[in-house]
């Protein structure tokens, strides 16, 4: 045993987050949810049932709502990983962002960065939702404090905006 002291289990590893690339040197049992927060200081994806039932960790990898809190980091290595601190752009709010404050959609906040992210992908494969389609698209979304009537006028107003 005296040969493996000192060995790390790290590995290097690049994320492109956001935009912007890391390396990092981490466990390659960490979670994509871990390393954003923990190691890159993104916040906005949380941790909720930590099983990949609630999306409160969704973040999108090229494009497609993902669970953070099932994905290692090392998985994600060559894709492009978008969270909510993402979204905004040069200081102003994405429509969607805009439609989710000006319906009311937002309370807590616990759901809302995943939310989002999952409104996002769906508006990009689908600019003109009917409400039936909205309601399938972020089922995987679980929130406790709005009852999704306000979430889902905002998504199919941001819809309407992309007219």
């Amino acid at each position: 045993m005296e040969e493996l002291k000192g060995l790390s289990s790290k590995k290097i590893i690049q994320l492109k987050v956001n935009g912007e690339v890391h390396e990092l040197a981490i466990d390659p049992w960490r979670t994509l949810l871990e390393v954003l927060r923990d190691s890159l200081g993104l916040t906005g994806a949380k941790k909720g049932c930590d099983l990949g039932t609630c999306g409160a960790c969704t973040v999108l990898i090229d494009g497609k709502p993902m669970l953070s809190c099932l994905l290692l980091a090392i998985e994600v290595q060559d894709q492009e990983v978008l969270t909510i601190e993402g979204v905004a752009k040069g200081g102003h709010l994405d429509a969607l962002q805009e439609t989710f404050m000006n319906h009311g959609a937002i309370q807590c906040g616990f759901c809302t960065p995943g939310m989002i992210l999952t409104a996002k992908a769906l508006l990009e494969e689908n600019p003109h939702p009917l409400e039936e389609e909205v309601r399938k698209g972020i089922s995987g979304n679980i929130c406790r404090c709005t009852g999704y009537t306000k979430i889902i006028e905002a998504i199919l107003a941001a819809g309407s905006k992309a007219r």
